[in-house]
């Protein structure tokens, strides 16, 4: 079964490379497209003040962490809820830099050493809506996912927020899938089999006005083509000149 990880993470300030830290981590876990309730959320002490700007948005002061774990007593519990899972961000090059700091400042390898792989939702938003915003507030708008509890940005919060958005933005995906011998869709879901060899399909006849334009038609593509098409090779028996 597909093992998705929603992930979100809150910091001190933009910069990972300029010494800004990790303060929180949430992360949603999902199965065959339905959530089971086995997340994680983690504070962490950052050793620094939160730039005020970023204080401002997720509202996370530095007396409130001042008594929770670093980042090295967290990351094998984090690194082994991950493992092999396909991890979903919004912004991913921000969290991910933001982790692999971390990691690099423990002497572990960068996270993509553990997971499966990545996907960034940011990315499928602009692609479905081209010049538009496309925040995670935005997307909440826009597919009418309901945000009204987020007055202040909050890593876990965010996670589950993400995990509505990419499955209305995915949403019709599941319908693709067909079914193998074992009754089972793709993610391994069950699939109920329907008999069809029961149901009569109308057949509607072309008229004579639609086979006339239909045959029109075959005329125009034939002298375009030189006389190459295929049907007027398969009536004369001869084979099509490429």
């Amino acid at each position: 079964m597909s093992r998705q990880i929603f992930l979100d993470t809150e910091t001190t300030g933009l910069s990972a490379e300029g010494g800004d830290r990790i303060i929180e981590i949430g992360c949603v876990e999902m199965v065959a497209r339905k959530p089971t309730g086995n997340n994680r959320h983690f504070y962490l002490n950052p050793g620094r003040d939160s730039h005020p700007d970023a204080l401002r948005v997720h509202g996370i002061t530095s007396e409130f962490l001042q008594d929770k774990p670093q980042f090295a007593v967290v990351a094998e519990d984090l690194l082994e809820y991950l493992q092999g899972a396909e991890v979903i961000i919004h912004n991913a090059a921000f969290d991910l830099g933001f982790l692999n700091k971390e990691l690099e400042l423990i002497a572990r390898p960068p996270l993509k050493t553990f997971i499966g792989n990545v996907i960034d939702t940011l990315v499928m938003a602009k692609e479905m809506y081209p010049g538009k915003r496309n925040s995670l507030d935005s997307l909440c708008d826009r597919l009418g996912v309901d945000n009204s509890g987020r007055t202040l940005h909050g890593a876990l919060l965010d996670a589950e927020l993400l995990a509505e958005v990419y499955i209305c933005l995915t949403r019709g995906q599941e319908a693709l899938l067909i079914a193998d011998d074992e009754g089972e869709d793709a993610n391994g879901v069950s699939v109920p089999r329907m008999d069809l060899r029961g149901i009569a399909l109308q057949v509607l006849q072309a008229n004579a006005a639609e086979c006339a334009a239909h045959a029109q038609m075959l005329e125009q593509l034939d002298k375009a083509s030189g006389g190459k098409t295929i049907w007027r090779s398969a009536q004369s028996g001869e084979k099509a000149v490429p």
